[in-house]
């Protein structure tokens, strides 16, 4: 039981120290509120709604995004992993359109679609395909080659040597991939509503910030902290359950 709770002590110190803090020291500060007075704040906004809201729209913006990045990706990175040619063609391209931020594509994308769901998409899956393309690259040139020289035994097509022989083997390597692109997706979308998007936690968090309401504003903080830690645990769940499974085909 104490051992369950040990990853819940340095938050809670924390959190105490800042309860503390801003009703002390801090008692006349603009810019932080105790974490009691942000429970309120966000019982409040769970109440009438908008913190549902607002958080449906974050994460369905980035599963959207997300999900255009893994087709993307995985397609490329395998064309890219498999074909020695293909690779050295696209490296340029990549290595030049892969350090470029994210929120620089904001003003084109506006320009495109203006403010709302599929500008928020593309901005995201531009941010999220790189880490898939590359690293679903690196897993299937790390197939073993004897089981690709099966699938040329066998005489095997294109989709039948992906999906019966390279799938398998670099799922465990894409689900690395794909809880590094889940965390960028996310941080992308609440960055796209901070800065152009006015819809989703990020747009409220930044109007709690314009409106001076410093408790709001840490609500809306510690719960784009909670919903990211959740879909990682639902990720290492999802990534532990695919590995089981594997692991009791014959």
């Amino acid at each position: 039981m104490l051992r369950a709770l040990r990853p819940f002590v340095f938050p809670l110190l924390l959190l105490a120290a800042l309860e503390w803090w801003t009703r002390t020291i801090g008692k006349d500060s603009d810019a932080l509120a105790p974490p009691t007075r942000a429970a309120q704040a966000f019982a409040a906004a769970l109440t009438d709604g908008s913190l549902l809201q607002a958080t449906a729209f974050t994460l369905g913006s980035a599963a959207a995004g997300l999900g255009v990045a893994c087709g993307l990706g995985i397609l490329l990175g395998t064309l890219l992993g498999l074909s020695r040619r293909a690779a050295g063609m696209g490296f340029l391209t990549i290595e030049v359109l892969r350090p470029v931020p994210s929120v620089a594509l904001i003003p084109l994308v506006m320009l495109a679609w203006g403010f709302g769901f599929r500008m928020e998409i593309a901005v995201i899956a531009f941010a999220s395909v790189w880490p898939m393309l590359i690293l679903t690259q690196a897993a299937v040139r790390q197939v073993e080659p004897r089981l690709l020289e099966v699938a040329s035994a066998l005489q095997l097509g294109p989709a039948a040597r992906f999906t019966k022989i390279v799938l398998p083997a670099m799922v465990p390597r894409l689900f690395v991939a794909l809880r590094l692109g889940v965390a960028i997706a996310l941080v992308v979308a609440v960055t796209v509503e901070i800065a152009a998007n006015p819809h989703g936690m990020g747009y409220a968090l930044i109007i709690a910030q314009q409106s001076l309401d410093p408790a709001l504003m840490l609500a809306w903080l510690g719960w784009i902290g909670v919903v990211g830690y959740a879909i990682n645990v639902g990720t290492l769940w999802l990534q532990r359950a695919v590995a089981r499974r594997m692991g009791e085909q014959p």
